[in-house]
């Protein structure tokens, strides 16, 4: 392959059907670098706009969401799966937290004046430049939006690499952009094979990497972005615990535990994958918890009765089945689903549907004892205290969110202080939201998005010092 040749095709497949629905040739090199000098260019220029410039490009942004949110709704779980009124709840949250940055990111940018033995001391924060995000499918817009947003308000220019099965929604987000009036070249998307991506990092017009992915990805982008010296925010992979001690509101904490668990058929990296229950509640939380997951409906994303809908690929189907199979086969119990299922549309249509599921009797030689689940299946533990409950909950290295469900004041802070995550919800579900920042330790990532603390994630922090 010459170096002006692109890969394979980037297919965008229907998961409810296994249908192809739209085929795209990826960039050659001669329109990656078109795209490049473009963001170059611009960069300079948009980092000149006021604040209130950029607002209006934002909210702008968030009324084209709103004005024609049922199409693209529509759009996203045609392309990846979800049932549809989730994929409607996705694009009202993007449209929010697009109006959020515009109200708020001036505040988080405004020139801090210090107390030094001098005239003046200063703190400003300046954008970077064009920004490199590579997203993935799950959650098509939001992923997008949590670093489009703030960058965006903070002066810098986007060039998006999204996965490979979403791209129609890749290049929708760009049309809005172009559509609200953003000059070209403040966000692009980038239709490129995971082979063109190093050589895109190492190029001198990125100023900066996001990533969210696999921890494999992550290592992989984290060593380029570190190779050439850059600015990189890594969400990654979690196994977040999801704890139920004695003092519980259990039928609220089930509830909620099977939304927690099953929204977006469970691919979502701050879904509560292991449930650690206090032996003084297990049974009767594990057999309400059953009963609720296995009572869900699965099947076509577009019937408003449906709750889960298919995996978005044959491959994530069929990882889901090998990882139940190896539980399985070490003597776990499976208590409900266990296996995938034909679809609404039958056995001629190969949609990738998996039966919600729960496992109990968890070894330490089972691979879901350490892998990232990724799809609907929820791993049982029971505990005989607070203590083995934090054992359990930390003994992972994952570190992204985490939810804990007591009505013990005291219990409450020991959980907060002690677990080991980026995110500690207490009686609730974890989720995110503009207003407070999101990321992981461990190996679910480095930096933060969203709120206050992801907005000068890719600004140059600048120290001013006047005699």
């Amino acid at each position: 392959m010459s170096p002006n040749q692109a890969g394979p095709p980037l297919a965008s497949v229907n998961p409810a059907t296994g249908e192809l629905l739209q085929s795209f040739e990826p960039f050659d090199a001669a329109e990656v670098e078109t795209r490049l000098a473009l963001a170059a260019r611009v960069a300079p220029e948009w980092a000149a706009t006021g604040f209130a410039d950029r607002a209006r490009l934002l909210i702008t942004v968030a009324e084209l969401l709103e004005g024609e949110l049922p199409d693209i709704a529509h759009q996203v779980t045609t392309e990846m799966g979800k049932p549809f009124a989730q994929a409607k709840g996705e694009v009202a949250k993007c449209a929010n937290a697009f109006r959020w940055f515009a109200a708020h990111g001036e505040s988080f940018l405004t020139d801090e004046e210090m107390p030094v033995d001098a005239s003046l001391g200063l703190v400003t924060y300046q954008p970077l430049g064009p920004v490199l995000a590579i997203m993935p499918w799950n959650f098509p817009l939001w992923q997008v939006v949590r670093f489009a947003a703030p960058a965006v308000m903070a002066g810098n220019v986007g060039l998006l690499k999204h996965a490979p099965n979403v791209s129609r929604t890749s290049l929708l987000l760009e049309d809005l952009f172009r559509r609200a009036g953003a000059p070209a070249g403040v966000f692009q998307s980038l239709l490129v094979g995971t082979d063109q991506v190093p050589g895109i990092i190492a190029d001198p017009r990125i100023k900066a990497v996001t990533l969210t992915g696999s921890v494999g990805a992550g290592r992989a982008v984290g060593a380029q972005a570190g190779a050439a010296i850059k600015k990189v925010v890594l969400e990654l992979g979690g196994s977040d615990p999801f704890i139920v001690l004695p003092s519980a509101d259990l039928d609220r904490a089930v509830s909620v535990g099977v939304q927690a668990r099953m929204q977006n058929t469970g691919q979502s990296c701050i879904a509560a994958k292991r449930f650690i229950v206090h032996e003084e509640v297990a049974d009767a939380f594990i057999e309400a918890f059953v009963a609720q997951v296995g009572a869900l409906t699965v099947g076509d994303p577009f019937d408003p009765a449906t709750e889960v809908g298919p995996l978005v690929t044959a491959v994530a189907r069929d990882n889901i089945e090998a990882l139940v199979e190896d539980a399985r086969s070490h003597g776990a119990s499976i208590l409900c689903g266990g296996q995938r299922m034909v679809g609404p549309e039958g056995p001629d249509k190969a949609g990738y549907f998996y039966l919600p599921t729960v496992i109990g009797d968890i070894t330490s030689d089972m691979r879901v004892a350490t892998e990232e689940v990724f799809g609907p299946v929820a791993l049982l533990f029971r505990v005989g205290s607070a203590e083995e409950a934090l054992a359990v909950a930390n003994g992972t290295d994952f570190g992204l969110g985490s939810s804990v469900w007591t009505r013990d004041p005291d219990e409450q802070q020991q959980f907060v202080a002690r677990l080991g995550a980026g995110q500690v919800f207490v009686n609730g579900m974890v989720v995110s939201m503009p207003e407070l920042p999101f990321g992981g330790i461990k190996t679910s990532g480095v930096g933060r998005e969203l709120s206050q603390h992801g907005i000068r994630e890719f600004c140059n922090i600048k120290s001013v010092w006047v005699a």
